[in-house]
This record gives structure tokens, C-alpha cells and sequence, in this order.
């Protein structure tokens, strides 16, 4: 009875390691993170730590690469960015791609007591990959339009850009709407910050240099009253002189 009882102890025990090890089983070798990837990945770290379990983050040598393969925009640049592929293809892939980060957005957002995040650096890098991921997502489903229709210079056609359009700068704004939160960052956390406004902003600005940037703009000029962040304060004035001067042009 005791080998019984001695056995059954060491299967538990097994079973235990091999739950807990799971956890931690992404597929880190990979060069590239396809779809199915990402379902898991973002599953497991959705649903599968415990409250006070730590996530992966860029601070645990461990962990690290987890957050890298996450939150690298190659794992989509390698299938939008492919000319060689059909613009359908692609944009049905941004599309589930748009759908994953969706899930991936609620991963890092914890705070502490002070009302700190716990995972600044985690969160705006998901954010970040969420910016450059829609450029590309939007602009394809645009050119999918353009060459379904029978008149792509047609008033209706335009107009459904146009709308498409408006709904990525307001997506947009959402990154923007952080500086809000900016007591919740550290000053590293503000620099990352930072980081993706001056990144991915000018390329949204750029590629669609005659579009309503109102919205946008008024944003960063309310922004840029509230924030304390000389780093965001500098930012902000670049984006509104940005948008200032492709209005210039148009007018």
C-alpha cells in the first residue's frame, strides 16, 4: 500500500512540474511567430498565470525572449510586407493578425498600489506593435477596395477610404490617450513612450498626408497642455507641426 500511495506521490509531482513548465513552453526557437503562435501565446498569457504570478517581461533574462517574439513586428512584415502575395491574402492575414493584438492588448496592464504598471515597458511594446501593424492592415484593406471595384476613382469608393482612414487615426489616438496615465510611468516607461510617438506617427502622418488629422491634432494640443513630460511635450509639438505643414501644402 505504501508503494501505492509512494507512486501515485511521484506521478502528482510530474504532472505538477510539467503543468508548470508548460506555462513557459512558446515557441522561442522560432525565427518567426505564424497565427497559430500567437492564438496559443496569447491564451497562455491571458488565462494562464495565476494573479500573482509574474508574466514574462524584458527584465527576467528567462523570460525575456518571450516578449521579443511577441511584440516583434517581423512576425507580420514577413507576410504584409511580400509583394509576391495577393493583396486578399494579406489582408485577410492582417486581419486576424489585427484580431490577436486585440487580445494581446489586456496582457500587461496591472498596476500596483501606487497605481504603478507593473509592465510599462511589456505594455507600450504591445501598443507599439499594435501602431505598425495597423499602418499595414488598413492600408491594404484600402487597396482591396481600389481593385474590386469596377470605378476605383468613384465617389463611394473614396469615401469608404476615407472612412477607413478616420477610424485608424482615432485608433491611433488611443496611444496617444496614455499620456493621461503618465504618473503611472516610470521615466523609462515615459522614453518608450515617447518612443512610438516619434516612430510610428510621422509614418501615419506621411502616408496619408491629405486626410482630417483634426481629431489628432487636437488631441496632442490638449496633451501637450496636461503632460509634465518635457520628452512628451517635444514629441507632441513635432506631431502638431507635422500635420500643421501638410495642411499648409493642401491649402
Amino acid at each position: 500500500m505504501k508503494k501505492i500511495k509512494s507512486l501515485v506521490f511521484v506521478l502528482l509531482c510530474i504532472l505538477l512540474v510539467n503543468c508548470k513548465t508548460e506555462k513557459h513552453q512558446f515557441p522561442t526557437d522560432k525565427r518567426y511567430w505564424n497565427l497559430e503562435d500567437y492564438k496559443s501565446a496569447v491564451l497562455h498569457l491571458n488565462f494562464g498565470y495565476e494573479p500573482d504570478e509574474k508574466l514574462p517581461s524584458f527584465n527576467d533574462p528567462e523570460t525575456r525572449i518571450i516578449v521579443e517574439k511577441l511584440t516583434d513586428p517581423q512576425n507580420f512584415k514577413i507576410v504584409l510586407d511580400d509583394n509576391e502575395l495577393g493583396i486578399k491574402h494579406r489582408n485577410d492575414i492582417a486581419e486576424k493578425f489585427f484580431l490577436e493584438w486585440k487580445g494581446m492588448t489586456d496582457i500587461y496592464t496591472a498596476t500596483d498600489r501606487k497605481d504603478k504598471y507593473l509592465y510599462e515597458k511589456e505594455m507600450i511594446a504591445v501598443w507599439q506593435f499594435g501602431l505598425g501593424l495597423q499602418l499595414r492592415y488598413f492600408k491594404l484593406g484600402n487597396d482591396q477596395i481600389k481593385e474590386s471595384a469596377d470605378d476605383p476613382n468613384s465617389a463611394r469608393v473614396q469615401n469608404n477610404i476615407n472612412s477607413n482612414v478616420n477610424t485608424l487615426i482615432e485608433n491611433y489616438l488611443f496611444y496617444i490617450d496614455e499620456i493621461n496615465n503618465e504618473k503611472a510611468f516610470s521615466d523609462q516607461g515615459i522614453a518608450k513612450l515617447v518612443e512610438g510617438i516619434d516612430t510610428y506617427f510621422p509614418e501615419l502622418i506621411n502616408l496619408y498626408p491629405d486626410a482630417n488629422f483634426y481629431p489628432l491634432k487636437t488631441k496632442a494640443e490638449l496633451m501637450l497642455k496636461k503632460s509634465e513630460s518635457e520628452n512628451i511635450k517635444k514629441s507632441l509639438t513635432n506631431i502638431i507641426a507635422l500635420i500643421n505643414s501638410k495642411t499648409e501644402k493642401v491649402q
